[in-house]
């Protein structure tokens, strides 16, 4: 596996050589002061260029930086389309184990991208007229304070969304059951972020896809938590739910509470029973 530095040599060399490539920024983990360094950091790499249809029309141009295992290019994608815009992103997973993220951004979007993360740190500016940067910090994805309509939505998704995992699990549709707790699970996860964010004065990250989160939690609440991903039979669906609930309920009440929101417990307490009953109807029942 190729050592750090030899990476940053081998990017900086690229852009170096290439008069296009006007500077080259760094964003993300190996930025990031609060993430710990291991052998799976990406290099999130951005040249600002003169010209990114020039790069787009060869794409071999990117076997420079080493023998690849796949890539993907996003913004050429139409199962998975991106906003059509101006950039355009290579992702490489290499033989020896190093990722390079590498987007291409119009030189006339430099002051954008300077502003646009405070993770951005610059490696080389060829003209000298990148504006300076402070240090990095990840503050732009620290876990922010909910508002009044945003805590009210969380909590109507979670018990609404909760009714149709019921529908799913007594049709016999497992799928559309697990995709449905998915998203209910999705509003445990934002009440939880929120009240590790009251716990920490919203002054930290708990990482993308909530990585940080078992940090903050006590061990019952992360054990819990894990039980709600054993999804692979209709009672495993079933116990996933109603831990969800058990889990998001005190964990919004508190955070209403903090904020002086109110906990929409009139719902829940209808809900509740309903999910019970709706578990135990018959296969042919008429009515609820």
């Amino acid at each position: 596996m190729r050592s750090e530095q030899e990476m940053f040599d081998l990017i900086i060399k690229v852009a170096e050589n290439d008069s296009r490539v006007r500077a080259v920024g760094l964003n993300g983990s190996r930025t990031n002061p609060n993430v710990s360094k291991d052998i799976f950091r990406d290099y999130d790499i951005v040249y600002l260029v003169t010209d990114v249809e020039s790069f787009r029309n060869d794409l071999d141009w990117v076997n420079v930086f080493g023998e690849r295992m796949i890539m993907q290019t996003p913004d050429d994608m139409a199962l998975f389309p991106n906003e059509p815009g101006n950039r355009f992103a290579y992702l490489m997973l290499f033989t020896d184990g190093n990722r390079i993220d590498l987007t291409l951004i119009p030189l006339e979007e430099k002051e954008m991208y300077c502003r646009e993360d405070k993770l951005t740190v610059i490696l080389l500016d060829k003209d000298n007229d990148l504006p300076a940067l402070p240090p990095p910090t990840d503050e732009d994805y620290w876990v922010q304070r909910p508002d009044a309509q945003r805590f009210a939505d969380c909590c109507n998704e979670f018990w609404w969304v909760s009714t149709y995992v019921a529908k799913g699990l007594w049709r016999q549709e497992i799928l559309y059951a697990i995709d449905h707790v998915n998203l209910v699970r999705a509003m445990l996860l934002k009440m939880l972020e929120w009240k590790v964010g009251m716990d920490t004065g919203f002054s930290l990250s708990i990482g993308k896809n909530s990585k940080f989160l078992k940090r903050y939690l006590d061990e019952e609440s992360w054990n819990k938590l894990l039980s709600t991903y054993e999804t692979g039979d209709y009672e495993q669906v079933w116990n996933a739910l109603y831990v969800t609930g058990e889990l998001f309920e005190p964990v919004a009440l508190q955070v209403a509470a903090e904020f002086g929101y109110t906990y929409p417990a009139e719902e829940a307490e209808k809900i509740k029973p309903y999910l019970r009953r709706v578990q135990l109807l018959a296969p042919d029942a008429r009515d609820i």
